[in-house]
């Protein structure tokens, strides 16, 4: 009889509690500071190009194989605006194999990949989860994170 009080005492007590549940994607809780997210490239305000010199170490090191990097001519060098040949034209990841384990920061030369602490937007399907970060950079204006 006692167990059976403890237990709907423990029961009335749950019900009166407010719910800890958030409606995602239309709320999100904040991040944690802890939390590594997923990486971004990272620009050069004074060339208004990206940090990233299109070595592709980061590619080679990812232990999932999400990262894929190409290259090509860089039209600023030739004008002399620039000391860099090559320049990224595509840094795709793919979100889905990503495990947000932050080797790609470490083995980074010039620092131009940090880990950002934005959420993943929902995804509708697998290839929404497929990105550009040059692209994605280029739009944020490339001039810092």
């Amino acid at each position: 009889m006692i167990g059976l009080l403890q237990g709907l005492g423990t029961t009335f007590k749950t019900m009166l509690r407010r719910p800890v549940t958030v409606q995602y994607p239309d709320e999100q809780l904040p991040a944690s500071p802890r939390r590594r997210g997923f990486p971004r490239l990272l620009g050069e305000p004074e060339a208004s190009e990206l940090r990233c010199i299109g070595c592709g170490i980061c590619a080679r090191h990812c232990l999932n194989q999400a990262l894929k990097v190409t290259l090509k001519d860089n039209p600023n060098f030739a004008a002399g605006k620039s000391p860099k040949k090559k320049i990224v034209d595509k840094f795709v990841i793919d979100l889905g194999l990503c495990s947000e384990c932050a080797v790609c920061v470490e083995v980074c030369n010039v620092g131009g990949i940090e880990m950002a602490k934005e959420w993943c937007p929902p995804a509708t399907s697998r290839q929404s989860l497929v990105k550009d970060l040059a692209a994605e950079a280029e739009a944020r204006g490339s001039a810092g994170p």
